[in-house]
């Protein structure tokens, strides 16, 4: 298949899918809405490289393993739904941030500025790290990845692609993940409508925590 007629297949294909509704929008609008624009970003980053995975296995051919066997789809099927009721569970039980503030204890004079920076910072990373975790697995545990990707590259690509090609396809097919959620994040992250969210953050937390259990139990009980 020629280069520019492959790209522009992947391109329509794939932004298609990431628009799609599913486990990692429900994720990134969650961490949007209830904690902010980099919270936002740092979970579609997460998600963006959980798709790495997804495209390097495809790309060495397990793919096609990983759909036809039926044990390993319901494994990660098992997997894919533990982690969104794992999710799910922390979503319903988000509480007000003004019962938060008021169950933690005050500073005490002992501490300084300098280890209040400290522990701001140590904090800070930990989230991030926490953030990147959340959305990586929430991609990498999806069980409807190995189909797509073996739809994607065995019927709308031609086997015989050179491994350049395939990396320059998978390349791309992350920045447009990236840049989908991005968007997504951007707009969900507007000053006007952030300020309406936030007045009900904790039940947002709720509602999509339990919009992630909903889907955590449709693929478990499906994988039966």
């Amino acid at each position: 298949m020629e280069f520019w007629h492959g790209f522009l297949l992947i391109s329509s294909v794939h932004l298609l899918a990431a628009a799609s509704p599913g486990p990692d929008f429900v994720l990134v609008s969650r961490e949007t809405l209830t904690k902010g624009r980099r919270t936002g970003l740092l979970c579609s980053l997460g998600i963006t490289l959980g798709l790495s995975v997804h495209i390097i296995y495809s790309v060495l051919g397990l793919a096609t393993v990983i759909a036809h066997s039926q044990p390993l789809l319901t494994a990660i099927k098992w997997l894919g739904g533990a982690y969104l009721l794992y999710l799910g569970w922390q979503g319903i039980n988000a509480k007000s941030k003004a019962v938060a503030d008021s169950a933690s204890p005050m500073p005490t004079a002992i501490h300084t500025q300098t280890a209040n920076a400290k522990k701001s910072a140590l904090s800070s990373h930990e989230s991030t790290i926490a953030t990147l975790r959340r959305g990586f697995f929430c991609n990498v545990f999806n069980p409807k990845a190995p189909v797509y990707f073996v739809a994607i590259f065995t019927l709308v690509l031609s086997p015989d692609i050179p491994l350049w090609q395939l990396t320059i396809y998978g390349v791309w097919m992350m920045i447009l993940q990236m840049t989908w959620f991005s968007t997504v994040v951007m707009l969900l992250s507007i000053p006007a409508i952030l300020k309406r969210f936030r007045r009900f953050e904790h039940w947002i937390d709720r509602v999509l925590g339990s919009a992630m259990i909903i889907l955590g139990l449709n693929l478990i009980l499906r994988s039966r």
